[in-house]
């Protein structure tokens, strides 16, 4: 297959497209290689992909809608898997405008080129902060998610919704699927497992929000790419026995589909902290301070469909996952 792959030079997008090219599969991947964290690590990342002759970079900014228009009338892709799109919740907060641009106006480039271009399936990005400030435990896709805390998890709802939409209308296979706070090797400088370990090595504090008492479903990035890889082949099917008086907002009479990915096995902060301590050899000095103005307290997923649809289950321990990270930290930033 061909594939198109946005957010090349991220964290998923970069090790998707890795495996993708290693199973034989073409990519062209796309990238605006912003300044939101270091764009050097981005670089990185795309240089592991160069490797391969059937991976193709194109810089692109998916709100231009002319280059999105272009690149799929060139392509000729059979499927889609879109991962660009403005990360961060806090960020949100200080920075509506991006999200608009890139979770919005982006992602309706995207749907039109797939509707425009006779694309078999389209998969994409959503979020567990879609979940907002529902409490039931564990999250399950089955439940409405009407609440959203951030504009970035409005922006991954309204995706899920415009997704909705171009399926219903134009027959577009859709699959969205909600990650639950991906970590491991090449991850994103702005998330928690990188700021601490880079702080930790420095000595400095790190910065623990709600005095330490968040859960998170945690969720190795090899996990993710798994079950990514068995969405894009398995594109999504209409529910017959969807029935619109009791609606499901998970599956519907369209080709549509939400699933949740995610280790199903939440961690508490403070020991998330401990065993990031043990394989770094050195203790954290923590700021305790409070819950951030658009941060979940907790996350924990259900991934029963994703079990039952398509025979997968994440199983990356997390002090597996935390060595593995630290050992490329150090490797990458050649720390002894």
């Amino acid at each position: 297959m061909k594939i198109l792959v946005t957010g090349a030079a991220g964290f998923i997008g970069s090790a998707l497209s890795l495996r993708i090219l290693e199973r034989g599969d073409e990519v062209v991947g796309i990238d605006n290689l912003n300044d939101y964290y270091d764009v050097n690590l981005k670089l990185a990342r795309l240089e592991r992909l160069r490797d391969y002759d059937h991976f193709k970079f194109v810089k692109l900014e998916i709100a231009d809608k002319k280059a999105v228009e272009d690149i799929f009338v060139k392509g000729k892709f059979q499927r889609v898997m879109h991962l660009a799109a403005q990360a961060g919740v806090r960020y949100s907060i200080t920075n509506p405008h991006a999200y608009i641009d890139s979770n919005i106006v982006g992602f309706i480039n995207m749907l039109e080129g797939c509707r425009h271009n006779g694309i078999e399936h389209l998969a994409y990005a959503s979020s567990s902060s879609v979940y907002g400030a529902n409490t039931k435990m564990p999250f399950s896709v089955h439940d409405n998610v009407d609440h959203p805390v951030s504009l970035y998890a409005a922006s991954k709802k309204a995706n899920e919704l415009m997704a909705h939409t171009y399926s219903h209308l134009y027959k577009l296979p859709t699959t969205g699927l909600r990650f639950f706070t991906v970590y491991g090797p090449w991850g994103r400088p702005d998330m928690s497992l990188f700021m601490f370990t880079r702080n930790i090595l420095d000595g400095k504090a790190i910065d623990v929000f709600n005095y330490g008492n968040h859960q998170r479903d945690f969720t190795y990035i090899d996990d993710i790419i798994e079950g990514v890889i068995r969405v894009i082949d398995k594109p999504a099917q209409a529910n017959a026995d969807w029935v619109s008086k009791n609606p499901d907002p998970a599956t519907s009479l369209a080709p549509y589909r939400v699933y949740n990915i995610g280790n199903n096995d939440p961690v508490h902060l403070l020991a998330f902290i401990e065993t990031l301590e043990k394989c770094l050899g050195k203790e954290a000095i923590k700021n305790l301070l409070p819950l951030q103005p658009g941060d979940v307290p907790d996350t924990y997923a259900d991934v029963s469909d994703l079990v039952h649809d398509l025979g997968y289950k994440p199983t990356t321990s997390l002090e597996n996952g935390i060595k593995n990270f630290v050992e490329w930290y150090k490797d990458f930033y050649k720390i002894a």
